[in-house]
């Protein structure tokens, strides 16, 4: 059995780099990490550093044993702040992954809700756009974009929250500012720009949009997210088209308008672990983004 402080120990070498700097950044003298030092070669029977100049460097193995270590002592650290809850009393958690728009739009009210609602609960978010298929890795609650009719697997049940349509963004000076909607295929020869470094489901399905309006986009400036294409638009330099969530925060000088025949739409769901379904935490968390999103809570 591994001594797990003489890895704390050994770990702080290998990032020190010498073993009197180690010693100074755990507060010990040089003889007492080099004896921990010591005792842990003689435990696994290997030899873990070698000198190297004024220092010292780890061996193959010593380098694989770092790694190993890492992972160990993350972990060690899961667990004793898992022990620190127990001992104040905040024993619940909670995982949530999201979209980046959702994050902006809706994890604010959400996360406060539960705050004040659970002041001991310690939340776990997460940017995520898909569902792992490890099951260990999966959030207790994860809001994506999918299709109608989404199945997200067993053990999983899938809450419908939103069928969110896209909106055109253009500066306020644009002929169609003042519009209420615009027919997608007015925007053909518009100056287009990108919003979507992923090239993920939300851009298929727009562009599949402008193909049945009988046009591919050309997008004069490819930008990777929301925000930045949105700043684009307000200096001038064109228009972009994202879904409405997206377009919650508008810079100034900018105005959305949706956008008709056709009208894409992606639809948001509430992905939860049935495992933790019940969980009032969980529950809480559900009926907030439905509140969010506009859907009536079940009765």
């Amino acid at each position: 059995m591994l001594d797990v402080h003489r890895l704390r120990v050994f770990r702080s070498v290998v990032a020190s780099g010498s073993v009197a700097a180690a010693a100074a950044n755990l507060g010990y003298t040089p003889s007492a990490v080099s004896q921990h030092v010591s005792a842990l070669q003689r435990e696994t029977g290997l030899q873990l550093l070698a000198r190297h100049g004024r220092g010292v460097r780890p061996t193959a193995a010593g380098e694989a044993l770092a790694a190993q270590a890492d992972a160990v002592l993350a972990r060690l650290g899961e667990a004793e702040s898992f022990v620190a809850d127990l001992r104040s009393g905040r024993t619940g958690r909670l995982s949530i992954a999201y979209f980046a728009s959702v994050g902006a739009a809706w994890l604010p009210h959400v996360v406060s809700a539960l705050t004040d609602r659970f002041p001991r609960l310690r939340l776990e978010l997460e940017l995520r756009e898909d569902v792992p298929t490890d099951p260990g890795q999966r959030a207790d609650l994860q809001v994506l974009v999918a299709r109608r009719g989404h199945e997200p697997g067993r053990g999983l049940t899938a809450h419908h929250l939103l069928d969110d349509p896209y909106v055109a963004v253009l500066p306020t000076d644009h002929p169609f500012a003042d519009r209420d909607e615009i027919e997608l295929a007015e925007l053909a020869d518009e100056a287009w720009i990108d919003n979507d470094f992923a090239r993920g489901w939300c851009r298929r399905n727009l562009l599949e949009a402008c193909r049945a309006a009988g046009f591919s986009p050309a997008f004069r400036v490819e930008a990777h997210d929301y925000p930045t294409a949105l700043a684009f638009v307000a200096a001038g330099i064109g228009l972009t088209v994202l879904p409405a969530l997206g377009a919650v925060h508008l810079p100034p000088g900018t105005v959305g308008v949706p956008v008709v025949r056709p009208t894409p739409s992606r639809t948001v769901f509430a992905v939860v672990q049935d495992a933790v379904a019940h969980t009032p935490p969980l529950r809480a968390a559900l009926e907030s983004l439905r509140h969010v999103a506009g859907v009536p809570t079940p009765g």
